[in-house]
């Protein structure tokens, strides 16, 4: 099943090479557009809703399926990810470098090394994906955005409204087939990356700026961007700095 893309900007002509986006967990293509609005319309953008969310409702597949099939949906160009959209856009990378022009992590992970940790997560994954299927998309999004690491987006995000497009289904196969406990991990695959590549965190993600770190030291000529008064959801925290660093890293 192709996957929806929604294009901003100009799609035709010669111009500056577009933006690939892909969103988080529970989000859409559209979560990404205080981002988008802030770096201008002369700008190519294509807002991918990934495999189980919005306009692309089936989620069944493994991460490196879900860079075959956004790899094909929306290349080439450069790939920009957030949290799962990140882990997505690292597989994209792996699996079809001659694809891809640029890549930007976005509160990313290359994986969970320990075994026993992995599998942990794989359960708890398991357990959300249930849980999804039994309340339904609105009560979920309640419980999710509650989550600390989501405490700077306040009590109604921008794109809460969007999110409702989702299926409780794409939702939860999401999460069985594609959730951080399934990805293997990725470290030992960093010196492959060949394209240039920011790094992007907030500063209050403690976890996610330490895996930022490492992401950044492990990619040849990475650079690091954190992000500060920001936590995990940095996009739309501070979708102006965002939008800065991006418009200044790509020149």
């Amino acid at each position: 099943m192709t996957l929806a893309v929604e294009h901003v900007g100009p799609t035709e002509g010669r111009g500056p090479v577009p933006l690939v986006f892909l969103h988080g967990f529970t989000q859409t293509g559209r979560s990404w557009m205080p981002v988008v609005e802030r770096l201008g319309r002369h700008r190519a953008c294509a807002l991918v809703d990934a495999p189980g969310h919005g306009g692309s409702p089936d989620g069944a597949r493994t991460l490196w399926e879900c860079a075959d099939a956004i790899s094909e949906a929306a290349g080439p160009g450069v790939l920009v990810g957030y949290s799962m959209g990140a882990r997505m856009a690292l597989h994209c990378v792996l699996a079809h470098p001659h694809r891809w022009h640029g890549l930007v992590l976005v509160s990313g992970t290359a994986g969970i090394e320990d075994g026993d940790e992995r599998a942990a997560r794989r359960s708890d994954d398991e357990r959300l994906a249930d849980r999804i299927e039994e309340i339904g998309v609105e009560r979920f999004l309640d419980e999710w955005l509650a989550l600390p690491m989501f405490a700077g987006l306040g009590s109604h995000p921008v794109d809460r409204d969007d999110r409702l497009r989702n299926t409780p289904r794409g939702l939860a196969d999401s999460l069985r087939h594609a959730g951080t406990g399934t990805q293997e991990p990725l470290w030992d695959r960093l010196d492959e990356i060949s394209v240039p590549v920011l790094v992007v965190t907030g500063a209050r993600d403690v976890k996610f700026t330490d895996l930022g770190r490492r992401l950044a030291r492990g990619i040849d000529g990475a650079h690091l961007v954190v992000v500060p008064d920001a936590g995990h959801s940095v996009p739309l925290e501070r979708p102006d700095v965002v939008a800065d660093a991006l418009a200044s890293w790509i020149g």
